[in-house]
């Protein structure tokens, strides 16, 4: 028996629907969390009033909350750039690690060197060292035809592994050598440390500053120039792509190359302008490259609305971390982000596709 609910792709999509989608899955996931809320107990317009007193309410919480979305922009970008291409890349994580790695090594090695040269040289360490771990998943993608979800994600275990023997399991460059009881890295040069300027009372951090002119740049790249014409001709017709001509191959690599280098990016701002030092237990508890797919889902790709996005998780994410308590659900964060990510996968459905019923044919064969 045929369902009476069939989904019809669009054959044009209304622009409303590219601002519309977006927020109707937000505030159906904020809906969703309320009612697993309720479910325990928990009164929902009270928690989510907290939620919003510590995560935005004031310049000291919006502090807060541009700190937690630095790293989460870059993240969010990286996965941005892939989708946009229909490429998944779920190897942020790892990339995010891999860059963190570049960024301290730059980091403690310089010392007379100027504070702007130092930030430039972290900067390019780290997009170096990540969009060289990427494009090891474009390659096997594009010669070998494996799945990049499946090598993507197997790279983040791997470059765990790395960050975890670099501080740990030896006694590396990166390791300092005068705690040998409790292992941890050496701390980059004082030069090395990145600034955060304060904007109308806001302590802006100089790493969110470069994500957002990393946004405004790939937006320009996918909308104004030659390459972003292909990357959006490949995602929509690889055969037509291949038939005009287009090196869909080493597009494939560049674009994840690319989007590598954005996560490792987001690694030395990490290292730059928050730890200070390769923090290899608390890089892999964080979790940037992962929440960073649950940005770049609800921003719908779009390297713009990612930074604002981004801000809006940061907020919700330091919000989780200073009312952790007793009286407040330790995984709601967490439940509120897989929850918008679901409302925004379900969203992303609606934009492409309508919904039509199948009971007026059923009632002409009656007939």
């Amino acid at each position: 028996m045929r369902s009476p609910i069939r989904l019809e792709r669009r054959l044009e999509q209304p622009k409303w629907l590219n601002w519309a989608v977006p927020l109707i899955s937000l505030v159906a996931a904020l809906v969703l969390g309320a009612i697993v809320l309720w479910l325990t107990g928990k009164n929902p317009i009270d928690v989510y009033h907290r939620i919003f007193e510590r995560g935005f309410a004031g310049k000291q919480a919006f502090s807060g909350a541009l700190e937690m979305a630095t790293p989460l922009a870059f993240t969010g970008l990286c996965a941005a750039v892939a989708f946009r291409m229909g490429l998944i890349n779920i190897g942020g994580e790892g990339q995010f690690y891999m860059g963190a790695i570049g960024a301290a090594w730059v980091g403690i090695a310089v010392s007379g060197t100027p504070t702007g040269i130092t930030i430039a040289l972290m900067c390019l360490a780290g997009m170096v060292f990540g969009s060289i771990y990427a494009a090891i998943v474009g390659i096997l993608r594009a010669k070998f035809n494996t799945n990049e979800i499946i090598t993507s994600l197997m790279m983040n275990y791997l470059a765990g592994i790395l960050l975890n023997y670099l501080i740990f399991n030896s006694k590396s460059y990166w390791r300092n050598p005068d705690s040998p009881q409790f292992p941890k890295s050496k701390n980059i040069a004082a030069r090395a440390d990145w600034n955060t300027y304060k904007i109308f009372g806001i302590e802006m951090p100089i790493a969110f500053l470069i994500a957002m002119l990393a946004g405004v740049a790939i937006w320009f790249l996918y909308k104004r120039t030659r390459f972003g014409f292909e990357v959006s001709v490949i995602a929509d017709s690889p055969k037509a792509a291949r038939y005009a001509g287009i090196r869909t191959s080493s597009t494939i690599v560049i674009v994840l190359a690319l989007s590598g280098a954005l996560a490792g990016l987001g690694g030395a701002a990490d290292v730059g302008n928050f730890r200070g030092l390769l923090d290899a237990k608390g890089l892999q508890m964080a979790g940037y490259g992962y929440t960073g797919i649950v940005v770049a889902a609800l921003a719908r790709r779009n390297p713009i609305t990612t930074i604002f996005v981004a801000i809006f998780i940061g907020g919700l994410t330091k919000a989780g971390y200073s009312l952790q308590g007793p009286d407040f659900p330790s995984g709601l964060v967490g439940t509120l982000q897989g929850l918008i990510l679901f409302t925004a996968v379900a969203g992303e459905i609606l934009i492409k596709y309508r919904l039509r019923t199948n009971v007026s044919r059923a009632g002409a064969v009656v007939a």
